[in-house]
């Protein structure tokens, strides 16, 4: 019995951590909303434009990113899952900087000095809800020398 209760509340808590952005409304949802929500941000940052980004990453485990983007007039104006296969390959090797694949991909989940210098991972789902990593390394001047993914052997384990 103790174990089913242990159970329940973990099933409990998971779930409350796993709050839908689905709710938001861009024009419509306000600051406050997004907070009463998502909760606290894990970033808040200005873009070229001015606007207040909010970044909801999931963590090290997580498979999803959120950025809430919010207009001067304190509305949302979109929101958007940024952990993509399409946002990793728009990283152009020897001219994307840290610092924009920071901003297009958000905070990674793990960082690493490899023998190819510095890379970064983050857990995504993959189209048909396989779960992968997205990897970029980087070149000494800090711009991105390779990018790529790999499916988790999980997936293939879990299958047979």
């Amino acid at each position: 019995m103790r174990l089913l209760t242990i159970l329940a509340l973990s099933l409990a808590g998971f779930l409350a951590g796993c709050s839908s952005t689905g709710a938001l409304v861009p024009g419509q949802s306000s600051q406050a909303d997004v907070r009463a929500r998502l909760g606290a941000p894990t970033e808040v940052r200005k873009d070229r434009n001015g606007d207040e980004v909010w970044e909801y990453a999931g963590g090290a485990e997580g498979h999803e990113t959120y950025l809430v983007r919010i207009g001067a007039d304190g509305k949302v104006k979109e929101v958007t899952q940024i952990l993509t296969q399409e946002r990793l390959l728009g990283l152009v090797p020897g001219k994307t900087t840290k610092q924009e694949v920071r901003e297009l991909l958000g905070r990674p989940a793990e960082e690493r000095m490899t023998g190819v210098g510095e890379t970064w991972s983050w857990r995504y789902v993959v189209d048909g809800g396989l779960r992968g990593h997205l990897f970029v390394s980087f070149n000494p001047d800090s711009t991105v020398r390779d990018r790529g993914t790999v499916i988790d052997a999980i997936n293939y384990d879990s299958a047979q």
